[in-house]
């Protein structure tokens, strides 16, 4: 695929797709083939968003797509040993494993000997195969519910799509242990992995979920391109934990969509930004139904050049629901950070419950932060509030704990984990929680926060 000059970076993704439409296509199942005709339509018009675009303005989505990325049409897997290269120390709880080695789902022994029933996790390409009426179902209808803002990323993601991850949980199942997906990169050239995650919980069920992204081949560029897709039925809940960890060299777009369309519904998504490369993570959630509750979290530490953004936006249509945000940032050095939240309440979703909280730390002169709150409300009797803001550390703690005999570098580090602390609190999943507080102490100490510490022997990735 050569490299184009044009201002606009899909132009080469859809030059690639006219050429291999046919190899694609033979290889692609119709539930999954069917969303890439609209698709295409839709970007023969479209750009992706630059930089100082209405919810961008600092972070140039184009700019993230224009490198000659190659992408695996033809379905390569490269010849690695996952067990070898890769150790998880997140979290240190049993977790049902997959791994998905760039953009090719891997079980595990672990997930296909201990999965419980009423539960799957494997391929969607698989999923979609074997239970087209129940994928199809759900596959991009979500993404395509008219609150949700259905992005270009999105609709390049269904053109170029061909495997991820499916997660079902039946009506009233509530596996005990988690499941975990450790998505992965490890391709030995520059590739820009394209990802689908669809996760359905029914009625009465409950899932805990933990999406992991590693950079596992350090000094190879790589680009994601993941959506994920979630849907809660009656009375479902689940508790879903984003935790990155990438190289400088990688750049991802992580387009989350959250629907609950019935009554009782309840998610948590907390993301952990532990080494971020170029990001931008795009968090939507629609309640329609009434008594749903939304929880949003995130930490992030942002250093050296890094360039780290996300944007929140939860929309209420419907009465009697509550939803509560706290992301907050450490950003040092000559890293960039960017959050912008939005809480919508429709007309007559009385009794809404919404607040949004942001909360940034500048550990140095040149790092910098944008943030922007935002309330949209079209109805009375609702209880809704945001805020934001942005410092440095403490001069007078830091000046005492340094006359206690503390060195300014631990003093330092202590400050910052103590400003992290209440993100980390959020995680309800036992294990999970002390990792964590382990993990942002070695990233904030100068040490590596790799997940390299836990026993991986038995991965045996099929």
């Amino acid at each position: 695929m050569a490299a184009q000059k044009e201002d606009n970076a899909l132009t080469q993704y859809l030059q690639l797709y006219d050429t291999e439409a046919a190899e694609i296509s033979a290889r692609s199942c119709p539930v999954l083939e069917k969303l890439r005709k609209p698709a295409l339509k839709r970007l023969r018009t479209a750009a992706l968003p630059h930089k100082g675009t209405p919810g961008y303005e600092k972070t140039d989505i184009n700019a993230m797509f224009a490198p000659d990325y190659g992408v695996n049409t033809r379905r390569m897997a490269w010849d690695v040993d996952l067990a070898a290269s890769f150790r998880c120390d997140v979290p240190n709880v049993s977790t049902l494993l997959a791994v998905v080695a760039n953009d090719i789902f891997r079980p595990t022994a672990t997930l296909e000997n201990n999965l419980p029933q009423g539960v799957t996790v494997c391929s969607l390409d698989t999923a979609a195969r074997k239970y087209p009426e129940l994928v199809g179902r759900y596959l991009d209808s979500i993404a395509a519910e008219p609150r949700f803002r259905h992005t270009v990323a999105t609709d390049l993601n269904n053109l170029l799509m061909q495997d991820g991850v499916f997660i079902h949980v039946a009506p009233g199942v509530r596996p005990e242990r988690p499941i975990q997906i450790v998505n992965i990169l490890n391709a030995t050239v520059p590739l820009m992995a394209v990802r689908r995650v669809l996760v359905v919980v029914e009625d009465n069920a409950a899932a805990d979920i933990l999406l992991c992204d590693h950079t596992a081949r350090p000094g190879t560029d790589y680009l994601i391109n993941q959506v994920t897709e979630v849907y809660l039925g009656r009375g479902a809940s689940a508790n879903l934990y984003d935790i990155q960890e990438a190289d400088a060299g990688t750049s991802r777009l992580a387009e989350n969509y959250i629907y609950m369309p019935h009554e009782g519904a309840s998610v948590a998504f907390h993301s952990f930004g532990l080494r971020c490369g170029n990001s931008r993570s795009n968090i939507q959630v629609v309640m329609t139904a009434p008594h749903c509750t939304t929880d949003l979290g995130g930490m992030v530490i942002c250093t050296d050049e890094e360039r780290t953004d996300i944007a929140s936006r939860v929309t209420h249509a419907a009465p009697h629901c509550d939803s509560d945000q706290m992301f907050k940032y450490v950003v040092d050095d000559d890293a960039r950070g960017a959050f912008e939240g939005a809480i919508v309440v429709e007309h007559g979703a009385h009794h809404t419950r919404a607040y949004q909280n942001n909360r940034n730390l500048l550990a140095s002169e040149k790092a910098r932060m944008h943030t922007r709150p935002q309330l949209e409300i079209y109805c009375d009797d609702v209880s809704c509030s945001h805020g934001a803001a942005t410092g440095q550390l403490d001069a007078r703690a830091l000046f005492y704990m340094r006359s206690r005999g503390i060195p300014e570098s631990q003093a330092r580090t202590m400050l910052i984990q103590a400003f992290m602390m209440d993100v980390v609190d959020k995680i309800s999943l036992d294990g999970l929680n002390s990792r964590m507080r382990h993990l942002v102490e070695r990233r904030l100490s100068g040490e590596s926060a790799t997940c390299a510490g836990c026993n991986t022997e038995n991965l045996n990735c099929k």
